[in-house]
């Protein structure tokens, strides 16, 4: 019954921003953490940011200061704000909530940064 529909990605030159969205739906969005997960090809799957219902972020080291995730919670939706993108293989993030001792994943967007 979850359901977590990312959108936002595309492909942005080095330096570019992209903001990407995650609407939720199925359970009550505001009573959870919420995470962006990204993967390369070949690579395992890393935490980028996350953000506690109360609205405590974490970040990974190599996005912090770069990277902004929020959550409005009247529009059930968490975002991750990405500036100063570098180029770097194409990824697809995710959004993420662990549930009912289950963790839900979204469909992901694609991100390439490249000239």
């Amino acid at each position: 019954q979850v359901q977590l529909v990312e959108s936002g990605g595309g492909l942005v030159q080095p330096g570019g921003s992209l903001r990407l969205s995650c609407a939720a739906s199925g359970f009550t969005f505001s009573s959870y953490a919420m995470g962006w997960y990204r993967q390369a090809p070949g690579n395992q799957r890393v935490m980028v940011a996350s953000v506690t219902s109360g609205g405590s972020t974490n970040y990974a080291d190599s996005v912090r200061g770069r990277f902004t995730i929020s959550r409005d919670n009247a529009k059930d939706t968490v975002y991750l704000q990405m500036d100063s993108l570098k180029p770097e293989a194409r990824a697809v993030d995710r959004c993420s909530v662990r549930r009912r001792g289950v963790g839900c994943w979204g469909q992901g967007t694609q991100v390439s940064v490249s000239s």
